[in-house]
């Protein structure tokens, strides 16, 4: 990612695994989101009821039961190319959080980001795609407390296309964007896109 503009962040640069697994002649290829999993057309609708955002405090781990990820979580900052740093590929169980943004919990879009592969195999958000609406996310803080969030739409974008203000833009609660490689994959140029979950704060514990 690069920082630009009004302090969002553009052009996903978490896509550094290359890993492909031959199951007979058909390559296995991590799962994409399905199209019930996108935002409606249309304003967004949120079924669940936005919990008040807390004070900032750094996360420390990320849960997602429905995907087995319990992950810890690493500060991110910028490359020297202004791209987002990414975790070291050979930890593929660690993910990562932007530092200089928005602490998952507090107000605003915090973003959290994994490589789905290595050379080794499967990475932390390798089954993110496999994700649907309704599912948690659950973010440990340093202040102890528990940040739950409900997943409102899973949605897959190519790089050339790649939606900056709608993922990274402002928000007026508590939303969280977690987000790895998908899309098309070339053996030339890696990863065409990649999968974003969008979600929102509606609990702490």
């Amino acid at each position: 990612m690069t920082a630009k503009g009004k302090g969002w962040l553009i052009a996903m640069a978490v896509c550094t695994g290359v890993w492909l697994v031959q199951n007979g002649s058909r390559p296995v290829t991590p799962p994409m989101p399905s199209a019930a999993e996108a935002f409606a057309a249309g304003p967004r609708q949120h079924t669940k009821a936005a919990a008040a955002p807390l004070s900032p405090s750094a996360p420390i781990r990320l849960r997602i039961p429905e995907i087995t990820v319990d992950a810890p979580l690493i500060r991110l900052g910028l490359a020297a190319d202004g791209s987002l740093d990414v975790p070291p590929p050979e930890d593929s169980d660690v993910a990562g959080w932007y530092k200089d943004g928005t602490a998952p919990g507090a107000k605003g879009t915090a973003i959290v980001a994994g490589h789905v592969d290595n050379a080794q195999g499967p990475a932390v958000f390798y089954d993110l795609g496999s994700l649907k609406k309704g599912h948690r996310v659950e973010v440990t803080r340093r202040d102890g407390r528990t940040a739950v969030f409900t997943v409102d739409a899973v949605e897959v974008y190519e790089n050339t296309a790649f939606p900056d203000r709608k993922v990274y833009g402002a928000a007026d609660r508590a939303e969280l964007r977690v987000i790895t490689c998908g899309g098309g994959f070339s053996k030339k140029g890696g990863y065409q896109g990649n999968v974003v979950a969008f979600a929102h704060l509606i609990g702490v514990r």
